[in-house]
This record gives structure tokens, C-alpha cells and sequence, in this order.
């Protein structure tokens, strides 16, 4: 009897538990669905972000997920950022920036540029830039005067450097864009073996994450790249000398109309169809591509200096984006300053720009320089 009772005993006490049901994730907003949580969150501009980051480990997560963004692309409600790149020559090094706008804030100043974190080759010299969806790529460039093939890529979501996959050939001033969200990078290297021939042009897929040669014409192929812009689905590159572009959808290689090769000074932007620069005296001037002419952007007289010394502009969702350098008196720093320009074309064909705000957006050391900027949507 002693021992049926001990094996009683034993058989209950290795009779197996029933297993805890899985502890379910806190929802993004307590009673509400996730679905439809997320139906409201993608609607909060990203200046409120930092924010929201603090309510949960779930907001956080959400925040940086590319899932938010696609709910916000869908909906209609992405903003447009801009990023500024500096050369900062006190340190040799080159840093991004991203414009902060606020203009209901009465505290913090309304505009300002806030740093990123520094690329992992801070020293690069002569790279191209091109932005796809939510990422910016930076595309080869000198160290130390040596042409490198490095690729590195931010992240806008999350203010995060990767490394993209290397191009067949190092560059330093190629000319870059997208296309179909395509990067195509032409020139910025000595065709002195077969190699560099072959691959004076590529293109970059970011879904199969491949470099591929694009077939060039010989004649075509200077090295130093000063210029691009992506207009119409052609890529234009301006060399010292003349200017080529190269229309993706037939694989055509064409020469830059005379005018337009003659009349671009400096970092462009294409606006409609238009692109815009400056010219020899300071002011803003677009050009047509389909009527072939260029014209001068008026009603900036006022609200503008002249940009004798250069400004580099960007589209950010259809506005003007001018950033350039001011001195700041006889000081030991230099004003980085900012415009956004409403710019139409009226009746009578003529381009006018309304000026919607601008401002000194950040001070630098006095030898520091705009590299580049560019704008993404998020």
C-alpha cells in the first residue's frame, strides 16, 4: 500500500502544466486597434516625434519603422525635409544637417540646422550626392586625394550611415541622379584602362543592391563633373568643357543645348521642368528645357542678396530652397543663411518668386563651406 501511494504521488507531481498563453503587446494607444493607431500616429508631423518616442518601447519602435512611413505615404501626409551638407575646415571633415521648422514655436528660433551623426569617412572631398525614397547617398569622392569607389547611405528615418555596395571604379566630381529610383553616376574618373571605360557610367538598384555598367560613346567622357540635375528623365552632366545628358528610357546619349550649357553656374535644382541657378550677377534665373530659354526669377529684388559668390538650391516639395554663405561683419564666423521661394510661372510666361521666410539658420567657423543639399520625403 506504502509504495502505490508513492507512485501516486510521483505521477501527479510530474503531470504537465498547462503552458502561460503569450504575454500580448501593450497597443500603440490603449482601447484603440493598432490598426487605427497607426491610422492616427502616420498624421503627426515628425517634429513631433521626439515626443512620442517617450510614451512606450512600442511608439518608439513604430517611429523609425518602415511601415509608418508607408502608412504616411499613403495617406498623403509625408513632409518634405532638406539636408545640407558642410565642410567644416577647422576639422577637415564634412557633416549633415537637417533644417528644423517650427514657425509656431515663440521660444526656440523658428529655423535652424541640426546636426547628424558624421558619416564614417568624414574626409571625403568631391563626392556626388542623390537621395532615393528615404535615403541619401553619398557616391565616391577623394581621401587624401585618392579617388575612392565607397558608397555610404543615411538613413532619413533614423539619422543612421550604412555602407552600400562599392561602384566598379573609384570617381571624385561625378555628376549624379535618380531616375525611377535608379541612381545613375557618370564621369569623375580617368578612362585609362578598359575597366573605367566600360564603366564611365553606371547605374545603382537598391532593390538588388548591384552596380551596372551603362554603354557611353568615347567622345563623350570628360572627367570632372561641376554640375547635374535629372530633368525629364534625363540625367545632365556638365563637364569643364561641355555638357552631356543621357535619357534612361532609350539609353541615348545627347549633347546639352549651347544655352543652357553657357548660362548653368553652380548647384541647380529642377522645379516643373525648370531648372534654376544663378547667373554672372547674382540673380536666380531658370531655364526651360522645352522652350530653350532661360529667365529671370523676379520679385526677389528686395528679399535677396546677389549670389556673386554662389548658393546651392534644392527642390523641397516644389519650393525653392536657396542656402548660402554670409560673413558674418568682421567676425570669426560665417552665417549659413536660407530662403524657400514660392515660384510660379504667370500668363504672360515670365517667373516670379515670392519670398515665404528667410533666416540665418546656423553659424560656422569662418572658413567652413556649403557642400551640398538635397531633400527627401518622409
Amino acid at each position: 500500500m506504502s509504495t502505490s501511494t508513492n507512485t501516486n504521488t510521483d505521477n501527479a507531481a510530474v503531470k504537465p502544466s498547462t503552458p502561460p498563453e503569450p504575454t500580448q503587446p501593450p497597443r500603440l494607444i490603449p482601447s484603440l486597434p493598432d490598426d487605427v493607431a497607426l491610422n492616427i500616429i502616420a498624421r503627426v508631423p515628425r517634429r513631433h516625434h521626439p515626443t512620442l518616442s517617450l510614451v512606450s518601447k512600442s511608439m518608439k519602435s513604430l517611429l523609425s519603422s518602415p511601415l509608418l512611413y508607408a502608412a504616411r505615404s499613403l495617406l498623403s501626409c509625408a513632409e518634405h525635409f532638406l539636408y545640407i551638407s558642410l565642410r567644416l575646415h577647422t576639422s577637415h571633415f564634412m557633416r549633415f544637417y537637417t533644417l528644423y521648422q517650427n514657425p509656431n514655436n515663440p521660444l526656440n528660433p523658428k529655423y535652424s540646422l541640426i546636426p547628424l551623426p558624421l558619416i564614417p569617412s568624414p574626409s571625403l572631398v568631391g563626392s556626388a550626392f542623390a537621395a532615393i525614397n528615404h535615403k541619401i547617398y553619398v557616391l565616391g569622392g577623394s581621401i587624401k586625394d585618392i579617388p575612392s569607389p565607397q558608397v555610404w547611405s543615411l538613413d532619413c528615418r533614423t539619422h543612421k550611415w550604412e555602407p552600400a555596395p562599392n561602384m566598379h571604379v573609384s570617381r571624385e566630381f561625378a555628376a549624379a541622379g535618380a531616375v525611377d529610383d535608379k541612381i545613375y553616376v557618370i564621369g569623375g574618373c580617368v578612362v585609362d584602362n578598359w575597366a573605367r571605360s566600360k564603366n564611365w557610367a553606371e547605374v545603382y538598384d537598391p532593390k538588388t543592391g548591384k552596380w551596372n555598367s551603362v554603354p557611353s560613346p568615347i567622345q563623350i567622357r570628360d572627367k570632372w563633373m561641376h554640375a547635374s540635375a535629372v530633368i525629364d528623365g534625363k540625367v545632365y552632366a556638365m563637364a569643364d568643357r561641355n555638357g552631356v545628358c543621357y535619357e534612361v528610357k532609350s539609353g541615348n546619349w545627347e549633347t546639352v543645348d549651347s544655352d543652357l550649357d553657357n548660362g548653368w553656374r553652380g548647384r541647380a535644382c529642377v522645379i516643373d521642368g525648370v531648372l534654376f541657378c544663378y547667373d554672372y550677377l547674382g540673380n536666380i534665373r531658370g531655364y526651360n528645357v522645352k522652350e530653350g530659354t532661360w529667365k529671370e526669377l523676379k520679385g526677389l529684388d528686395k528679399g535677396l542678396p546677389k549670389f556673386l559668390c554662389g548658393a546651392t538650391m534644392a527642390n523641397l516639395g516644389g519650393k525653392l530652397m536657396v542656402v548660402w554663405e554670409s560673413k558674418n561683419g568682421g567676425g570669426k564666423e560665417t552665417e549659413i543663411r536660407c530662403a524657400e521661394i514660392q515660384v510660379k510661372t504667370n500668363e504672360a510666361g515670365e517667373l516670379w518668386g515670392n519670398i515665404e521666410w528667410s533666416d540665418v539658420v546656423l553659424l560656422v567657423p569662418r572658413e567652413a563651406s556649403i557642400v551640398h543639399c538635397l531633400a527627401v520625403a518622409l
